[in-house]
């Protein structure tokens, strides 16, 4: 659990508000890090899991189709993602092409950070840093800051420019977000913003 006092020290080392860092994690996992079975939440990215397989493992994705065609394909499509309890599964079976391919096609946390940010969250690899934030949502909470100030979001957190952080911190794509209720998702933290302020 991230305590006050957590997303105090947080605020202060962005130098941003409290409220600012809450909206995020409100957006992003719906102020979650752990499922209510206890483990860690997880969106798998198919799309992600094809681009990851060649860079990573020098694998054809074409080689496992059509049989992993629902966890595996080219380009990033609405609507196919499943439900959030079934992430897991679709994690462990992408593993049995490639763990690391697979771990680096998910984002992890309370932040929803993307596997392959690893290096920018502070780790030497996706498996530190899964290991690290499956103990709790404080360590989830440090490797987002460190995530924001590597890749210098926290002028967009300063400022409240919710579309251009979340262009940044989820893509191109950000307004179909599949964990939001609706697509504006820059409107969804602006919203949160001001429930927390």
């Amino acid at each position: 659990m991230i305590t006050e006092s957590n997303f105090k020290a947080a605020a202060i080392t962005l130098g941003c508000d409290v409220a600012t860092i809450k909206a995020v994690n409100e957006v992003e996992a719906r102020g979650a890090g752990f499922l209510p079975n206890g483990k860690i939440k997880i969106l798998f990215e198919p799309h992600i899991f094809w681009q990851q397989l060649q860079r990573v493992a020098r694998i054809k994705p074409t080689a496992f189709l059509p049989k992993y065609a629902d966890i595996l394909y080219p380009k990033w499509t609405r609507g196919k993602y499943g439900k959030e309890s079934e992430q897991h599964g679709r994690l462990q079976r992408a593993s049995l092409i490639n763990k690391e391919a697979a771990y680096l096609s998910a984002s992890w946390g309370a932040f929803q950070v993307m596997g392959f940010n690893f290096k920018k969250c502070g780790f030497k690899s996706v498996f530190e840093m899964v290991a690290a934030f499956e103990k709790g949502e404080y360590e989830q909470l440090v490797g987002f800051i460190n995530y924001v100030k590597h890749d210098k979001l926290d002028d967009e957190l300063r400022a409240k420019n919710w579309a251009s952080f979340a262009r940044q911190y989820n893509g191109a794509g950000y307004k179909g977000n599949p964990f939001t209720t609706n697509d504006d998702y820059d409107l969804k933290l602006a919203a949160a913003y001001k429930k927390y302020s």
